[in-house]
């Protein structure tokens, strides 16, 4: 089985990917596109990804794109460790709790959103993060009221680590690029708390892949 991934260091998208393989225990390349340099735009990187984003995955020369998609194609090829509960309800409620940031939070918050904010109003940077901090601290109040409900046990969906833990940790990360604290939101701290207690997800941040730690660094 081959597996490659074009992602990026800072991509929150191709975070939740690495976690979800890590997870699955399968083997894979990453490629870095540097998102903020606008590698995604040249022609080489149009060939693979027509989106002009990241992450693109490509399974023995099968390509799929958008991360929740994948990790559902992760699910079919490898069923064990499940990402998604077998019971209908359940999985629905996980993709209930993995689209508040796919779909809700995550679209406002990341770096070309803002940057094309800028550019359309002429807002400055100042104003520009406290649109993506606002928005991130709307996403982690939404999660801290849906765990309130249904307290963690001991990850979001019960024993096992899954999907919708995925997408909350990857929630923490943004928040952590905006300095958004999570003090407010002791549900969200634990169950993230506990993901990157994991080694999966604690070598799947941002901050602890290669091109961050050279290059990336600097960003």
């Amino acid at each position: 089985m081959s597996i490659k991934v074009y992602g990026f260091w800072r991509s929150i998208a191709s975070f939740r990917i690495r976690v979800a393989l890590k997870l699955k225990e399968l083997p894979f390349e990453e490629i870095s596109i540097d998102i903020l340099q606008g590698e995604q735009f040249k022609p080489g990187y149009d060939a693979v990804n027509p989106e002009h984003v990241v992450p693109t995955f490509i399974h023995d020369g099968h390509s799929l794109y958008q991360s929740l998609a994948i990790m559902e194609y992760l699910d079919e090829i490898k069923p064990a460790p499940r990402l998604l509960p077998d019971d209908i309800r359940e999985r629905a409620y996980a993709r209930s709790l993995a689209l508040m940031t796919i779909a809700d939070a995550h679209p406002l918050t990341v770096p070309r959103v803002r940057m094309h904010l800028a550019k359309a109003f002429g807002a400055e940077t100042k104003a520009i993060e406290e649109w993506g901090a606002h928005w991130t601290t709307e996403a982690l109040a939404a999660y801290e009221r849906f765990l309130a409900r249904r307290a963690p046990a001991p990850f979001a969906l019960g024993k096992d680590v899954g999907l919708a833990d995925i997408c909350i940790a990857g929630q923490v990360v943004g928040a952590q690029y905006l300095k958004v604290g999570l003090d407010a939101f002791p549900l969200v701290k634990e169950l993230s708390g506990r993901c990157f207690a994991l080694p999966e997800f604690s070598n799947s941040h941002p901050f602890e892949q290669p091109d961050y730690k050279t290059a990336g660094a600097k960003h």
